[in-house]
């Protein structure tokens, strides 16, 4: 039997433009950290640090749907390459600020500046999108995609902490910066893989947010992100609480081993069921797993059930995708894309804060019923959606490209 990835990559150009695609979308991760632990040591208020990064990457998730509906009409090449130069600069005068003791609202400037920086996920999967359409190699390729995204938040956050307290403050951004730079110039140029353009007829409709299926799926996806998070904080609190912080990052590293394994595999299988229908069994699993965690008293109690928990991440993420891909006009699925990378970000900045409350409030043992109520909520959604996301002849919203 051959290797379902090997053989997405054999397409041309697929290994150079996923190569450096990988490295374009670290600051994803890297970029909120670095701006909260670089700031936190300059200017010694993690108020100050919180609000920055707040306002970066809110006004990311806002700006990159606009972005990418602007790439839908012009190309990549023409909107990724001065936006991408706008958020370099801006971060390099962030931290440049940040080091030279410049006020306050020069860092919430730069901030809002930086936060033009393209959403390079959604521009990955729009160009595997180009190759593959209605093939099934696409939802290989979508696993690998969300297989990589799962090592960018593994590593990332982690890489940009490190690098900020063993070396210097400004550290963790300074590399996420360059990252940015070397990966994001590296892509744009392969021009050769990137989505043609659409007439301004094809693109001239309303925005892709007005889509039922972008909708539904976004939403549920605001929920999943919120699991992701609150799967974080959680950890962190009800492990400290139990005298143990060290084992937090163990028990993390376990819930995204779970997600990444499992996307694996679910990506080198052909599977024949509807992906609205795997989109509902993958979230049901979501909330069955979600369970557990409110009555766990031990770190490897802890560890097992966070890693049965973090098993349907992945799979949500590719049937999601792959939703987005067959339901949202051709002309228009990068900003449908975007839309739902922005989805999983504002339901990963929400659960956090919401968590933070739920246990400062009522302790950290009852963090997790953030993650139960809100995979409910997805599982719901989706549940409630089934017929606008098969795309049946009533729907207005489905396209021709999304029949079976």
């Amino acid at each position: 039997m051959s290797n379902p990835y090997a053989e997405i990559f054999k397409a041309p150009g697929a290994k150079a433009f996923a190569s450096a695609g990988f490295f374009a979308r670290m600051p994803i991760a890297m970029a909120p950290i670095g701006i909260v632990a670089m700031l936190s040591q300059t200017h010694g208020e993690y108020w100050l640090a919180g609000a920055v990064s707040a306002t970066y990457a809110l006004t990311n998730a806002l700006l990159a749907p606009q972005i990418s509906r602007v790439v839908d009409r012009l190309g990549q090449a023409r909107v990724l390459a001065p936006t991408t130069i706008i958020a370099i600069i801006a971060f390099a005068v962030l931290i440049f600020a940040a080091n030279q003791g410049w006020p306050a609202w020069t860092l919430f400037a730069a901030a809002f500046g930086a936060s033009v920086m393209p959403s390079f996920p959604a521009m990955l999967r729009a160009r595997w999108s180009e190759l593959f359409r209605d093939r099934p190699e696409l939802n290989t390729a979508f696993a690998f995609e969300s297989a990589a995204d799962e090592l960018v938040y593994i590593a990332g956050a982690s890489l940009s902490v490190g690098l900020s307290v063993a070396l210097f403050p400004e550290a963790g951004l300074v590399v996420s910066t360059l990252l940015l730079a070397v990966g994001g110039f590296a892509f744009i140029v392969q021009r050769s893989t990137q989505p043609r353009t659409r007439s301004s007829a094809e693109t001239s409709g309303a925005s892709a947010i007005w889509q039922r299926p972008v909708q539904i799926i976004t939403l549920a996806l605001i929920f999943v992100g919120a699991i992701f998070a609150t799967a974080e904080v959680s950890v962190v609190a009800i492990t400290e609480a139990w005298g143990q912080p060290g084992a937090a990052s163990l028990v993390i590293g376990v819930y995204a081993v779970g997600s990444f394994v499992v996307g694996l595999i679910i990506g080198a299988l052909n599977l024949k069921m509807p992906l609205e229908r795997q989109l509902a069994i993958a979230l049901s699993v979501l909330a069955i797993t979600a369970v557990p965690l409110l009555f766990v008293q031990s770190v490897p109690l802890l560890a097992l059930a966070i890693f049965a928990s973090g098993v349907a991440i992945s799979p949500t993420f590719i049937t999601a995708f792959g939703l987005v891909e067959r339901r949202v006009p051709a002309a228009i699925l990068t900003e449908g894309i975007t839309w739902v990378v922005t989805g999983i970000g504002i339901g990963m900045a929400l659960g956090a804060f919401l968590t933070g409350w739920v246990v400062d409030t009522y302790g950290p043992a009852n963090g997790f019923w953030v993650s139960v109520i809100a995979a409910v909520l997805a599982f719901a959604t989706i549940l409630l959606g089934q017929k606008t996301l098969a795309g049946d002849a009533d729907c207005p919203d489905a396209h021709p490209q999304a029949a079976e």
